[in-house]
């Protein structure tokens, strides 16, 4: 009818052509329909019998299968009659899944089945497709390339869980023949086919719909959708809107087409004015000819200096060699001499290295001679001290002897009295000062005991004050990150954080990660309890700030990156291992406990690379995560601890295992925490009271100082009145020892003394002997030691006297290497100089044979120009003055006329563009006329259509009414687009007319099957579906209504009608042309009951 807007298959039906003998068969079958509702029973059986024998035409569904489809394992397959058939069943049973099916599988979309959004919903819960088969008869003259596909065809449809549907259309024998969507529309529209049609196809929402429907409107809109006038109104809009597109062409391209013939006027004008520029043209090719053997005559001139040139140097080559010999002969002798004293130093050298040993030796034997006399020496030292100690001995002891004798000669019984007493009263007071003595030693413990209880308090104090100073340092550094953090969360894993991302993704930008790295780990992930945030930080640790790479390569370039960043401190650990694209598989070691997620249950992670680096560095999917430290012991040290478990972690960090278990040192998560200000308010907190006990500990250790200071002094005082009276006991024990050395002094005293007088005597004879022996030996050692030392000294002065010589004879070989050395930077001075020398020579040469290559080619070049050779005075640059001014000429007067042959080209692509130009628009033109005339013609016959279509539809419905005793009314309003229909019971002559929503549910329902019947007979189906047509009747309009689509069915065998109903049609009539298929009662035991419930209500 016209050409398709979209691709679905039913937005443009086209509308078979039926022979005019069959039309004038339907006409005169229309007109006995009020003949054939007078009749019982019994006739309509025997016309029905009849009238079986004609064979349906194509188009109508033979089959159809549903597996897996709604709420049904399994329906079908249905075999359906060529005429009449029927489907019925109970509420639940799958009469609307098979209407479904029919819609979805014949190209319809969800929408349109009103029975859902999206085909997934289609598929059975549980299953991952379903699938639906229908056989469409293929037969007669309107079969669809019946070589193909012979006398069915098999239309399969798939639909998956994802909502995917594919076709695969195949041939009666089972072939597949397509599985293009194409192909199908292509079939259903050689059928005219159409499911989207309320006529073709009436779903029960659609009948439930039309028939509460109170809108004319929407009457009228059913109307024009059924007969598919709508369509060709559509069609007739898209025409008219193309007309004027083409209009608005054809006004734009006249002017274009005036700018063409302009354009083509100028053209042709320049076209006529190219005969000035041929003169110019001869002019500068005699020009070019004597520019090219100038050029010639100018090179061979060149040629004649460059010649004399090469063979002025090459007669210079000799003096060059010259230099270079004397130079070499100069180098030879200065290399002999230098040989020479070096042989003379090595000889030196030997003498000097011969006597060296020799030296030695000396030496070391005058520093034994000297080690023994100062042995000596100290020996006699010794003696004499010895002697002098002996001396004062004897002194002290005569002394001692005439000082007794002095005194037994004066002592008498008096003085002993006195002495007694005075040793009596010392003895006392040395007690009472012992006494003392003790009590202050005593006193200095506790002092020196309180005065390190206290220094080790200090140090304690000072251990306790390093630990909350490092801790008071961490929050701080952890406030300003988490402060930082506050638009930035990466900055909670550090400063530097953010610009080493920022980093790595420049450098990935730039290509120099094969893979982009992944971290920092902990930014990764996400906690599904924030509760569990700091069991989990503790569980993973050090891997939060870590990175992953793929391989070494990147993991090279991305140290090399975090270097920069962190040019000190600690920088993240890298961890190297392939990159997958799907998480591991961890079933098999993963555990599994009902109550208690694992670590990796308790993340989300969305990056399969960070979850397989959590799973492998730390086995995350067999750590468990118990909130309760109790439940976790209980769990996880219990007697069935949980399969693959190897450790648990609590809310607060605590760290359990089968046999033991740890306390975390972490109080808080500072990566994974949500509430960024939370944390910033415990942190601030946390840090007021750490200064709080900063300010305590300082106080405390002012009063530790204090004490320290004033036991210290105790002590002192307690240490000087210690001595003091430690001083006093010892001189009245002097005092005492005295007393008691002189009490009664007799002469028997004097004997022991005058003994050791005697024997110091003998001993001082004994010494000096000794000492006398000695200073001989050291008189004897002394010489010996100067001779020693003489010998090593003139030994000594002689290697020195060598040495002498040899560094003479090292500056002469110095000065004889400056000359070597000198005489070889002539020689190559010389050899450069000659080198450069031949190189220039050899440039010359190269240059020589390239100017005459180019002198060669130069002629061949003039020869090619002007065969002949020409003789030239002028020069090439005048020549080229003179070209250039006359090619500037030609390319004015070109510019001004343009190029001879893009002129002659413009000239005839403006003709050609004009001449198209006035063809297109003749051409669109005479489209324009011919479309109105076309349109014109369309339009009356469209209005003559659409009158004919009311009138057919008001016939056939007056006489459906009147089958039943009825009478109504169809208005048709074109202009506003409105359809009313009035109906009365009963006899038409006694009552008035009224609008159907005065009706009963049945009387409505017989006046819209009454509508529906009309249009059934002005549209073209193959088939027909009504989807429990009779729900709002009673008996008697449901007996009516039956009756008459039955008439209606048996005068149109060769169209199909599927009638859904949970009524049993016991009443209908035996005929070949009827089949009914009873739908068994569903299943209400299963877990679908409430999904079958829901389809058919």
């Amino acid at each position: 009818m016209s050409k398709r807007k979209s691709s679905s298959v039913y937005d443009k039906p086209h509308k078979r052509v039926k022979p005019v003998e069959e039309e004038e068969e339907e006409e005169e079958e229309d007109e006995n329909v009020d003949n054939i509702s007078d009749q019982e029973d019994p006739l309509l059986s025997n016309q029905m019998q009849c009238a079986s024998k004609v064979v349906s035409d194509a188009g109508i569904v033979e089959s159809i299968t549903l597996k897996n489809f709604m709420c049904h394992s399994l329906l079908g397959p249905f075999a359906f009659g060529s005429n009449v058939n029927f489907v019925v069943g109970n509420n639940g049973s799958g009469k609307s899944a098979v209407l479904t099916a029919l819609i979805v599988a014949l190209g319809g979309n969800a929408q349109a089945t009103n029975r859902g959004s999206s085909l997934k919903g289609f598929v059975k819960e549980g299953e991952s497709s379903a699938d639906v088969s229908i056989t469409l008869r293929n037969k007669g003259k309107d079969a669809y390339k019946p070589e193909v596909y012979g006398p069915s065809i098999i239309v399969d449809l798939r639909i998956t869980r994802e909502g995917l549907r594919t076709y695969k259309l195949r041939s009666k024998s089972g072939q597949l023949v397509s599985t293009k969507k194409e192909e199908l529309t292509s079939i259903l529209d050689n059928f005219n086919i159409q499911v989207y049609n309320p006529v073709s196809v009436l779903t029960q929402e659609m009948s439930k719909y039309f028939l509460h429907s109170k809108g004319e409107g929407d009457k009228y809109k059913f109307f024009m959708k059924a007969t598919q006038l709508e369509q060709m109104r559509e069609d007739f809009v898209y025409i008219k809107t193309t007309k004027h597109v083409t209009e608005d062409k054809v006004e734009q391209h006249s002017e274009c087409l005036k700018d063409l013939k302009r354009k083509y006027l100028e053209k042709e004008d320049r076209y006529k004015s190219l005969a000035s520029l041929d003169e110019m043209h001869t002019k500068l090719e005699e020009l070019q000819k004597q520019m090219a053997w100038a050029l010639v005559t100018e090179m061979e001139k060149e040629l004649l200096p460059m010649r004399e040139k090469l063979r002025s140097d090459k007669r210079s080559t000799e003096k060059y060699d010259e230099k270079v010999e004397e130079w070499k002969n100069k180098v030879e002798g200065a290399e002999k001499q230098y040989k020479q004293i070096q042989e003379q130093l090595v000889g030196i050298t030997q003498q000097a290295q011969e006597l060296q040993p020799k030296c030695a030796e000396l030496k070391a034997e005058a520093q034994r001679c000297n080690t023994v006399l100062k042995s000596s020496e100290v020996t006699v030292h010794r003696c004499k001290a010895n002697l002098r100690d002996l001396e004062k001995d004897k002194v002290q002891l005569s002394s001692r002897i005439s000082d007794l004798t002095l005194s037994i000669r004066q002592t008498t019984g008096s003085e002993s009295q006195a002495r007694t007493e005075r040793m009596q009263h010392i003895q006392t007071e040395l007690e009472n000062l012992k006494h003392h003595i003790s009590t202050l030693g005593q006193q200095i413990d506790q002092y020196q005991h309180a005065c390190n209880r206290a220094k080790e308090e200090q140090g304690k104090m000072r251990r306790e004050q390093e630990v909350l100073q490092k801790s008071t340092e961490t929050n701080r550094r952890n406030l300003q990150t988490m402060e930082s953090s506050r638009s930035n969360r990466l900055r909670r894993f550090g400063e530097h954080m953010p610009t080493l991302l920022s980093a790595i993704q420049e450098a990935h930008k730039k290509g120099q990660f094969k893979h982009r790295p992944r971290g920092p780990l902990g930014y990764l992930i996400s906690l599904k309890d924030p509760d569990l945030a700091l069991a989990v930080e503790v569980c993973l640790k050090g891997q939060l700030q870590a990175f992953t790479c793929d391989n070494h390569e990147d993991e090279k370039v991305l140290q090399g990156l975090m270097h920069r960043v962190f040019p000190t401190g600690r920088r993240p650990v890298i961890i190297t291992s392939q990159f997958l694209q799907h998480v591991h598989d961890t079933r098999r070691r993963a555990v599994n406990h009902p109550e208690y997620p694992s670590v990796l249950q308790a993340l989300e992670i969305e990056d399969p690379v960070v979850a397989n680096c959590l799973i492998d560095q730390r086995g995350i999917e067999s750590i468990l995560l118990i909130k309760n430290r109790t439940d976790a012991r209980r769990v996880m040290q219990g007697r069935n601890p949980p399969q693959n478990c190897n450790q648990a972690f609590s809310r607060e960090g605590d760290q359990i295992f089968t046999n033991r278990s740890y306390t975390a040192e972490q109080t808080r998560a500072n990566y994974l925490s949500g509430d960024v200000e939370e944390e910033i308010r415990h942190l601030q907190r946390e840090m007021e009271n750490q200064k709080a006990q900063a300010n305590r500990f300082q106080q405390q250790m002012r009063k530790l100082d204090e004490d320290i200071k004033q036991n210290l002094g105790l002590q002192k005082r307690a240490h000087v009145e210690q001595k003091t009276t430690k001083d006093k006991a010892t001189k009245l024990e002097l005092e005492l020892t005295d007393l008691q050395n002189v009490e009664e002094p007799q002469s028997e005293d004097l004997r022991p003394l005058e003994e050791d007088l005697q024997e110091i005597v003998s001993k001082t004879s004994s010494k000096r002997a000794e000492c006398e022996e000695a200073r001989a030996q050291t008189a004897k050692l002394k010489a010996s030691y100067e001779k020693a030392e003489q010998e090593y000294k003139q030994h000594k002065d002689r290697l020195n006297t060598i040495v002498d010589e040899a560094d003479l004879i090292k500056e002469e070989l110095s000065k004889a290497d400056q000359e070597v050395m000198k005489c070889k930077h002539h020689k190559k001075h010389y050899d450069e100089k000659r080198s450069a020398h031949l190189c220039n020579i050899q440039t010359q040469e190269s240059t020589l044979e390239s100017k005459e290559q180019d002198l060669q080619t130069s002629v061949s070049k003039a020869k090619e120009i002007s065969p002949e050779r020409l003789e030239i005075r002028r020069t090439a640059r005048s020549l080229d003055s003179e070209i250039s001014r006359l090619k500037v000429k030609i390319t004015t007067q070109q510019e001004q006329q343009g190029d001879r042959e893009e002129v002659v080209r413009q000239y005839h692509e403006a003709l050609e563009n004009y001449k198209n130009m006035a063809q297109q628009m003749k051409n669109l033109n005479s489209f324009i006329k011919s479309l109105d005339s076309v349109m014109n013609h369309r339009l009356q016959v469209y209005a003559e259509l659409r009158r004919f279509l009311s009138a057919r539809c008001k016939y056939y419905f007056d006489s459906m009414l009147a089958q039943r005793g009825y009478t109504g009314s169809m208005t048709f309003d074109h202009k506003n687009e409105t359809l009313s229909i009035t109906v009365q019971p009963g006899q038409g002559n006694k009552a008035d007319l009224s609008d159907m929503r005065s009706l009963s549910g049945g009387e409505r329902s017989f006046s819209t099957i009454c509508f529906v019947l009309s249009l059934w007979a002005i549209t073209e189906a193959p088939f027909r579906c009504l989807d429990e047509f009779d729900v709002y009747m009673d008996m008697v309009n449901r007996r009516i209504s039956m009756d008459m689509m039955l008439k209606v069915a048996a005068g149109q065998l060769y169209r199909q009608f599927i009638f859904l109903t949970p009524q049993s049609m016991s009443s209908l009539p035996e005929s070949k042309i009827i089949r009914i298929l009873r739908l068994k009662d569903p299943d209400r035991s299963n877990n679908n009951t409430q999904r079958n419930q829901d389809e058919d209500q």
